[in-house]
């Protein structure tokens, strides 16, 4: 069963995907529209080139390794950032799949992607993205923050929604690099490979510009509806 992530950028996404690929019946695949977002778009990430040569850049080609069947786990975990997908209306490949949205408060969000990349706008276009699949197809719909103050409990929670059983594997799992990581890696993976498990919740005070705060105001309404329909405990 393909399991599919949509999540903005700086939302403990990836650390949602060490959490699926600890467990011993599932493989994950780490954005894997990432290289045709990068060609399409011209957007000017950091590794860029060296992302575009480490994978297919096609449409096609990328919907086609992803829906056809092949012997393997039991699950496959995609994780897509939604704003790789801000100009597409052609959703097919999501076919057959189990979809969840994960969000984050706007202004955490905001905060922790202008410390990598200094154009934090795309934040917009992942809410926009996942409210518009939402409404297309209602999917579980989990809160970073609820993760990191209870992630047993939350992740439980979260795998009956997905007809899938819960693992405590899910919890841990060794510091460092792994095979499935995309090369961006390098640039934005730091402490998620120093970690070996879900951080402890922090509620911190944030001190936003006045453009940073706009981002963040334009989020609001969308991660206000999300977080209505969240799981919780």
């Amino acid at each position: 069963m393909r399991i599919i992530m949509f999540s903005g950028p700086r939302n403990i996404s990836t650390t949602m995907m060490r959490s699926f690929e600890s467990r011993p019946d599932t493989e994950v695949r780490d954005e894997p529209f990432y290289g045709w977002y990068l060609k399409t778009s011209g957007a000017d990430h950091p590794m860029r080139a060296e992302i575009m040569a480490s994978m297919p850049t096609d449409w096609a080609d990328v919907v086609e390794d992803l829906c056809s069947p092949a012997a393997g786990p039991a699950y496959v975990f995609e994780k897509h950032i939604a704003f790789h997908f801000a100009d597409i209306s052609d959703f097919g490949w999501l076919k057959g799949a189990k979809v969840l949205h994960l969000i984050r408060d706007p202004r955490a969000m905001v905060a922790s992607y202008k410390n990598k990349y200094d154009d934090v706008r795309p934040i917009i276009d992942s809410y926009r993205v996942q409210r518009r699949l939402y409404k297309q197809s209602p999917a579980p719909v989990i809160d970073a923050g609820d993760i990191l103050k209870a992630p047993g409990a939350m992740l439980r929670a979260l795998c009956a929604a997905l007809d899938m059983p819960f693992m405590e594997e899910m919890l841990s799992w060794e510091a460092g690099p792994r095979a499935s990581d995309g090369v961006w890696a390098d640039h934005w993976y730091d402490a998620v490979r120093a970690s070996t498990g879900f951080k402890p919740y922090e509620e911190r005070a944030l001190t936003l510009s006045p453009e940073l705060e706009e981002v963040a105001k334009a989020c609001a309404e969308d991660y206000a509806f999300f977080h209505e329909r969240r799981l919780t405990l």
